[in-house]
C-alpha cells in the first residue's frame, strides 16, 4: 500500500469513535524501512501557522487495529505524542 493510498482514508479512534483525520505522514526506519507510526493532523494552533509549522498526531504503529479499504481504526486512549 502507497502513502498515498493511505492518505484517502479516514482515521477513526475505536475507543471513542472520534474522526481523527486523514493521514498527513507517515515514520519509518531508515535502516528497516518498516513503518513506525502515522501522522495525522494536530490540533491547529496559529502561531505554529504562523511560524510554517504543522502539528500532527503520531499514532504509533503498535496502536492501530486494522486498516481497511476506506478508513484506518485505532486505538488511542490518551494523546499521543504532538509534532
Amino acid at each position: 500500500m502507497s502513502l498515498s493510498e493511505l492518505r484517502t482514508k479516514d482515521v477513526v479512534n475505536t475507543l471513542d469513535g472520534k474522526r481523527l483525520g486523514k493521514v498527513m505522514d507517515i515514520e519509518f526506519d531508515a535502516y528497516t524501512g518498516q513503518v513506525q507510526a502515522l501522522v495525522v493532523p494536530g490540533d491547529f494552533r496559529l502561531t505554529d501557522a504562523i511560524r510554517g509549522e504543522k502539528a500532527g498526531l503520531v499514532i504509533p504503529w503498535c496502536h492501530i487495529c486494522k486498516i481497511g479499504e476506506n478508513v484506518i481504526l485505532v486505538q488511542l486512549e490518551t494523546e499521543t505524542e504532538n509534532r
